[in-house]
């Protein structure tokens, strides 16, 4: 998982990098103590880029909220808590699914916005391999992921400008 989150936080930074946007991608520490809303954040003083990324890394075809997402000692699930931080920090958040198929498949990688995430919780047990190939792929060149829906407008953020072009 934590190689997940690295992969995403360069991804971010090289497509700022190329672009030359002023951003930052960082993953947040995990620890014991300490609260940890999401995995990736994502600051800019463009708000299209001012993003709170959770993300996680599984094997199969489905994502589930009762088997991948967990409830905190307060037992708040963690789809609401995440909800809640996007919601107070006023950033655009985002699911980062990888998914791994096992030795000799490729892996493929998608971001869907949370508010697609929350049209899906409550209603289903779990988000489909299918529903995210509709959201934002991630290009696997090498061993890196790029952004081609940037590049593209096929990205949910939001078209580039014309400087980006």
């Amino acid at each position: 998982m934590a190689n997940f989150e690295r992969e995403i936080t360069h991804c971010i930074n090289r497509f700022f990098t190329h672009r030359q946007i002023h951003g930052f991608a960082y993953r947040l520490k995990q620890s014991k103590f300490n609260t940890q809303y999401v995995d990736v954040l994502v600051d800019s003083l463009d708000p299209r880029y001012y993003l709170a990324i959770e993300c996680k890394s599984i094997s199969g075809k489905k994502i589930y909220f009762s088997q991948h997402f967990h409830f905190d000692k307060n037992n708040v699930h963690q789809i609401d808590a995440i909800s809640e931080f996007i919601r107070k920090t006023g950033r655009r958040g985002f699911l980062a699914v990888e998914f791994r198929f096992g030795a000799g498949r490729a892996k493929e990688a998608y971001l869907m916005p949370w508010d697609t995430v929350l049209g899906y919780y409550g209603n289903v047990p779990g988000i489909s391999l299918d529903d995210f190939r509709l959201c934002c792929a991630l290009d696997r060149s090498g061993e890196e992921y790029d952004l081609p829906g940037l590049d593209t407008n096929q990205y949910p953020l939001s078209p580039p400008t014309d400087g980006e072009v």
